[in-house]
Order: structure tokens, then sequence, then C-alpha cells
């Protein structure tokens, strides 16, 4: 798929790009993400309100910085933590040494539906 976040629906591309968690995410209906940890259970319904770009076929909406009124629906698969990340701190002829490791915690999204 040469847009994986935005798919063909009845010939119309329909894509938003949404901020959450300090980070920008290009979504489609029907598509499944992960952004940093939401407090809602699995199951349950959540909705973007920041929405930066709307894009309707050849209509694009850009928001100052958010489009008014923009909102995208999604429901919560669960929550999970990511591979562990190890951070290795040394100094060299000091005989210091320090390891850590660190998962971080996300959401796992299916987004439902993107309006206006």
């Amino acid at each position: 798929m040469p847009y994986p976040a935005s798919i063909l629906r009845g010939g119309v591309r329909v894509y938003a790009i949404i901020e959450t968690g300090g980070k920008q995410y290009k979504v489609a209906e029907g598509d499944i993400i992960t952004v940093e940890k939401l407090g809602v259970e699995a199951g349950q319904e959540y909705a973007f309100d920041k929405v930066l770009v709307l894009a309707k076929d050849d209509d694009i909406t850009v928001g100052a910085p958010y489009v008014a009124g923009a909102k995208v629906s999604a429901s919560v698969i669960g929550d999970g933590k990511a591979k562990k990340v190890v951070v290795y701190k040394y100094k060299s002829k000091k005989g210091f040494h320090k390891k850590k490791g660190h998962r971080q915690p996300f959401t796992k999204l299916q987004i439902q539906k993107i309006s206006l």
C-alpha cells in the first residue's frame, strides 16, 4: 500500500493528523495505532479533539493550530509496554558502570470515525 494511513473508501481518501502525547499521527478510519498511555480502559471509546489537519478527497482543512469542530473517534483495544530499552552509562578508566532498563507504556487504539 503506498499510503498505509490513507485508506481509499469509495474513491474518497479521508485522513486526519491528530496530536496526542506530544506527538502527531496521520490516521484514517480503520487504522490501528499505538499512542502514549491514556487513562482509558479497554473497550471504551476515546475522542481526539486536537485535529491539526483534516483531508477529504481534494478538500484539505488546516487548523490554526487546531481545526474547529473536528473530532476523531477511536475505540481502545488495550494497554501494553514496548520492548525494553537498555540505558548503559560508564566512565572510562574510573570503574563506573550503571545499567538501567525502561519499558514505555502505550495504549493501542482503532480509529472508528473522522468527523468535522
